[in-house]
C-alpha cells in the first residue's frame, strides 16, 4: 500500500511543537520511523525534533528481503517471513550486514553534521533552523513544488526555545516505589523466595492437592493500582523463568481492579480478586492465573452482569483467567495461548484469536470470533442464536458431540467452579449431560483442517512435534 497516512516529517514536527507550546519538550524522547534509509534523513529527523529513530524496511532488505509482499502467505521465497523449513533454509542474511549498513547511515549522518557545525547529535535537535526548502526549476510540473507551504515545519523560531530537547531532570517520575507491587507485593515475595525455590508450588510446600484456596498476600486494590502484580511477576520471571508450579504465590486483592490487572503475570504467580476490574484485564497474560469474582458483599447475579472491561487477555499467551461474571468488548483479542472463562461477553469477542481455549457461558456480542485463525470456544447456546452474532468468514459452528471436546470442556468447567465457586457454572456442571447439546464448538476452518492432517500423521506413528510439521508443510 502507497501514499497512506501522513509523513512521519509532519508528525515529528507537530509533536515537537506542541510539546515545546505546553511546557511539555523536556519531559519526553521523541522517536520518529517509517522507511528512514539515509542518514540525510536521520539528520532532518533531528532538526525537526526526533532523538530516536526507527529502521525497519533498510535492515530488512540487508538481510535478503526482495520485497515481494507476501510476508502473510508463509512463502516469503528468502526464507525471513516463513516457518517453511525449506523456505528457511534459504535465508542468508547475517548481523554484521545489518551492522555494516548501519555505519553507512553513521558516517554519512556524521558528514552533514561537520558540515553544520555540530559535534552530538543532541545539539541537532531542534534546530529547524538549519533546514531551507528546496528550490526547483525547470517545467511547470516541477516549479508547482515550490508552491507547498513548509513555513510552519520549518518555524526556526522553535529552535531558539528553552527546553526544546529531553532533559533526564525533567523526566516523568512514575512513582513505581508507591506501586502496591513495589510496597507489598515484592517484599512478601521476597520473604516467600527460599520457600518458593525450595518447594515449588503451594500445594507441596502445605502438603495439600489443590493448595489454591489460601493466600500469601491479602489486601485492597482500587482503580488507581494500574498493571497491578506486573512488577511482581517480572521479578518473579527473573528468579523462576517458567519453573514454578501453579498456585505457587498467591494474591488475594478485595475492591475495584485498575487497568492491566495482573498484566503478563508468569507462571506461578496467582491473583484472585473479590471485586470488578477495568480495561486491559490480563493482558499479556504469560503463564500465570487471574481470577475475579463478585464481592462477598454482592447481592446481584454475577452472570447477569459486567464485572470486567474491554480487551481483557489481549495478546495472551500462556495462563488462566476465570471471569465469575460478563466480560466487556473485545474479550480475548489475539490469544494465543491462554484458557479463559467468562459467562457472557461483550462485541468483537475472540477476535483473531490465534490459539488457547475460551469458555463463554452466556450471551455473545455481536461479530463474534472475527479473524480468528487458531484455537477452539466453547459458547453456551441455550437460545441457539449464537449463528446470529458470529463472523463466519473464518471459523464455523459445529455441536459439541466429540468424547474428547466433551471432557475437556467440563475439565475447564470443573477448574473454572473451584476457583470462583460460581453458582451458574455449578448448575452446568450438576446437569452436564443435559446442558451439552447446549454448547456450541467454534474453530476456525484452517485450523481445524491442521488438527485434522495432525492427528494423521500421528495415527502413523509420527510423534507430535514432528506431526505438526508434516501437518504445516502439507497446508503450506
Amino acid at each position: 500500500m502507497h501514499h497512506a497516512g501522513l509523513p512521519w516529517e509532519l508528525g515529528v514536527s507537530e509533536a515537537h511543537q506542541s510539546l515545546i507550546d505546553n511546557g511539555l519538550r523536556s519531559h519526553v524522547v521523541l522517536e520518529t520511523d517509517g522507511k528512514l534509509m539515509t542518514g540525510r534523513d536521520v539528520a532532518i529527523a533531528a532538526l525537526l525534533g526526533a532523538e530516536e529513530f526507527g529502521f525497519a524496511t533498510a535492515p530488512l532488505v540487508c538481510m535478503g528481503c526482495m520485497m515481494m509482499r507476501v510476508c502473510n502467505k508463509d512463502t516469503c521465497p528468502v526464507g525471513i517471513a516463513t516457518q517453511n523449513e525449506e523456505l528457511r533454509k534459504r535465508f542468508k542474511g547475517k548481523p554484521e550486514h545489518v551492522m555494516n549498513f548501519m555505519l553507512f547511515i553513521a558516517r554519512q549522518l556524521r558528514e552533514i553534521m561537520a558540515q553544520l557545525g555540530f559535534r552530538t547529535v543532541e545539539e541537532m535537535v531542534g534546530r529547524t533552523d538549519c533546514l531551507k526548502m528546496r528550490s526547483y526549476e525547470g517545467t511547470s510540473r516541477q516549479a508547482r513544488k515550490n508552491a507547498a507551504d513548509l513555513s510552519r515545519i520549518l518555524d526556526g523560531r522553535y529552535a531558539e526555545r528553552e527546553k526544546s530537547s529531553f532533559d533526564q531532570r525533567d523526566a516523568f517520575d512514575f512513582g513505581l516505589e508507591k506501586t502496591l507491587d513495589s510496597r507489598v507485593l515484592i517484599p512478601e515475595y521476597e520473604k516467600n523466595k527460599k520457600s518458593l525455590k525450595a518447594a515449588g508450588s503451594r500445594a507441596e510446600r502445605e502438603g495439600s492437592a489443590s493448595g489454591s484456596k489460601s493466600a500469601d498476600v491479602v489486601l485492597d486494590v482500587s482503580s488507581t493500582d494500574r498493571s497491578f502484580g506486573t512488577l511482581l511477576g517480572s521479578r518473579v520471571t527473573a528468579d523462576f523463568g517458567d519453573s514454578l508450579s501453579e498456585d505457587s504465590f498467591v494474591v488475594e486483592a478485595h475492591g475495584g481492579g485498575g487497568q492491566s490487572f495482573g498484566a503478563f503475570l508468569p507462571k506461578g504467580v496467582t491473583l484472585r480478586l473479590y471485586g470488578d476490574a477495568n480495561d486491559g484485564f490480563g493482558k499479556g497474560l504469560s503463564g500465570g492465573k487471574v481470577v475475579v469474582r463478585p464481592s462477598e458483599k454482592a447481592t446481584y447475579k454475577a452472570h447477569e452482569n459486567i464485572i470486567i472491561g474491554n480487551v481483557a487477555l489481549y495478546g495472551a499467551t500462556a495462563g488462566k483467567a476465570y471471569i465469575c461474571g460478563a466480560a466487556g468488548e473485545r474479550f480475548c483479542v489475539r490469544n494465543s495461548g491462554a484458557v479463559a472463562v467468562a459467562e457472557g461477553c461483550g462485541d468483537h469477542g475472540l477476535e483473531y484469536m490465534t490459539g488457547g481455549r475460551a469458555v463463554i457461558l452466556g450471551m455473545t456480542g455481536k461479530n463474534f470470533a472475527a479473524g480468528m485463525s487458531g484455537g477452539i470456544a466453547y459458547v453456551l447456546d441455550r437460545e441457539h442464536t449464537l449463528y446470529l452474532r458470529m463472523n463466519k468468514d473464518m471459523a464455523s459452528l459445529y455441536e459439541v458431540t466429540e468424547k474428547y471436546d466433551i471432557a475437556e470442556l467440563k475439565a475447564i468447567l470443573e477448574d473454572y467452579v473451584a476457583e470462583t465457586d460460581s453458582e451458574f457454572a455449578k448448575e452446568i456442571l450438576d446437569n452436564f449431560e443435559e446442558n451439552v447439546p447446549d454448547f456450541k464448538k467454534i474453530v476456525p476452518n484452517d485450523y481445524q483442517k491442521m488438527i485434522t492432517a495432525i492427528g494423521r500423521y500421528e495415527e502413523q506413528g509420527i510423534d507430535h512435534e514432528h506431526a505438526v510439521l508434516e501437518a504445516f508443510k502439507e497446508m503450506a
